[in-house]
């Protein structure tokens, strides 16, 4: 995908959301009517990518602090961890304006996502990153960067950040 002028940044009240139109409703609502209420409350930071139209919201997604607990995780990968709350990141919403689907942008914010984390977890544990897939389509695509299902949650898909870092990437 070629564009030098994309930018990555933290959603502001100067963003245009009401334009903002990804074909889910929920993910368009939230956007319009939840994300800066969340960004100010601190239970989700929303990162915004610009650069289609001066201030039009290309895609967005949201970031969260959580845990789970180790017994969710396939059994080879829970025996190497405590007996206590795995902390992790959640990404909450993944979303891509219509008129930029199909362009590569939601992988570039999904890589984006992950390299935040990754700064992140210098600071603070974070053992993997999880998300909650919507639809099959949506799993498929989580799943070909390497995120794998929770134990008996085939939508509930999480990627170690162990991985992510030996992939360099």
């Amino acid at each position: 995908m070629d564009e030098p002028s994309l930018v990555i940044e933290p959603l502001g009240p100067h963003h245009d959301r009401a334009a903002f139109l990804c074909g889910e409703p929920a993910l368009d609502a939230y956007l319009r009517r939840q994300a800066s209420q969340d960004i100010r409350r601190r239970v989700a930071q929303v990162f915004v990518a610009l650069g289609h139209a001066p201030g039009k919201i290309d895609g967005y997604y949201s970031l969260s602090a959580a845990s789970f607990e180790k017994d969710e995780l396939p059994p080879a990968l829970a025996k190497r961890l405590p007996h206590y709350p795995v902390p992790a990141a959640v990404l909450g919403r993944l979303a891509i304006d219509r008129g930029r689907q199909g362009r590569g942008l939601g992988e570039m914010l999904l890589l984006d996502a992950i390299r935040r984390v990754v700064r992140a977890s210098t600071a603070i544990a974070v053992y993997a990153i999880f998300v909650d897939a919507k639809s099959e389509r949506a799993q498929a695509f989580y799943e070909r960067y390497g995120f794998r299902a929770f134990a008996g949650e085939p939508r509930r898909l999480f990627l170690p950040l162990e991985t992510f870092e030996k992939l360099g990437l």
